[in-house]
């Protein structure tokens, strides 16, 4: 038998608490809290208002539901093809249509509330969930999979800090160092997955580069993200900054070489590289300028 069609689940009627949950879970729920939390840690720690930073963590949370809904929406077929487990579109716990309804629905409320954050929040971070978008439609296929990730991480302090009253922008080294943190949450985010996409016709960067070199260059960037955050401020690192910047290289290296007895520590190692210098990022705050 072949694999049906996500499609032919829109065709049955669907009870309310099992699309509610079916929703719930196709959204990438832990990518979603974890980047709508530290963008409003990242605003609590610029000094936003209690108003300003709830509009804030609105427009982020809209955004990134849309964004994950349209991920699973799109790839259902693909999911299904390669029989990835937890994607309820392609499993048929919830209908494609009611997920792309979703979608739509949360960009259209994302477009308010990101502009009522001001006009130049609300176009940063416009152009970042459509950065988003474009790579769930394709652009995760070419050799520019990376850019959206750099774009959109990159804005996440820039849009705390032009939240703000007067709209300061952010150094450049916390927007270097949130464009560095996207770069490895790409390599590290399609690391597991790369011979499915290979066999799918998905082609983005870390497919061309294969298993092998996206992990020895995964550390890279958070690494450098690291070194950013720890040597870029004004005036000494800190004891923050110094323990970060001097455990990130031998974390990330620690990782590579157990690799033959541990597949995963690599990935591992990345996130714990990475767990700090989202820390230190909101030690730094977003260092309007």
């Amino acid at each position: 038998m072949g694999t049906p069609e996500p499609s032919q689940a829109c065709a049955a009627p669907w009870p309310p608490y099992r699309t509610a949950t079916g929703l719930a879970r196709s959204c990438h729920p832990g990518p979603v809290v974890a980047v709508t939390a530290t963008t409003g840690a990242l605003g609590v720690s610029a000094g936003l208002d209690a108003f300003r930073c709830t509009l804030l963590v609105a427009a982020v949370l809209t955004g990134q539901l849309s964004v994950g809904w349209c991920n699973d929406a799109f790839d259902a077929r693909r999911d299904a093809a390669a029989g990835r487990s937890g994607k309820p579109v392609a499993d048929g716990s919830v209908g494609r249509r009611a997920v792309w309804t979703a979608a739509f629905t949360a960009a259209l409320l994302c477009v308010p509330l990101s502009l009522a954050c001001g006009p130049a929040a609300g176009a940063v971070h416009l152009t970042a969930v459509a950065a988003a978008w474009a790579y769930d439609l394709g652009v995760k296929a070419t050799v520019l999979s990376w850019l959206p990730y750099v774009i959109g991480f990159g804005s996440l302090p820039a849009v705390a800090a032009l939240t703000l009253p007067g709209s300061p922008w952010p150094a450049w080294w916390v927007v270097a160092a949130g464009a560095l943190l996207g770069l490895g949450a790409h390599l590290g985010d399609v690391l597991p997955d790369i011979d499915d996409d290979l066999r799918a016709g998905v082609n983005g960067l870390p497919q061309r580069l294969g298993a092998t070199a996206t992990a020895l260059l995964l550390p890279l960037p958070l690494v450098a993200a690291s070194a950013f955050l720890s040597l870029a401020p004004p005036g000494p690192p800190g004891i923050w900054g110094t323990t970060t910047l001097a455990a990130a290289a031998p974390t990330a290296l620690a990782g590579l070489l157990l690799t033959r007895h541990h597949r995963k520590a690599p990935l591992a190692a990345a996130a714990a590289v990475a767990a700090a210098d989202v820390a230190l990022l909101l030690v730094r705050g977003v260092a309007p300028v």
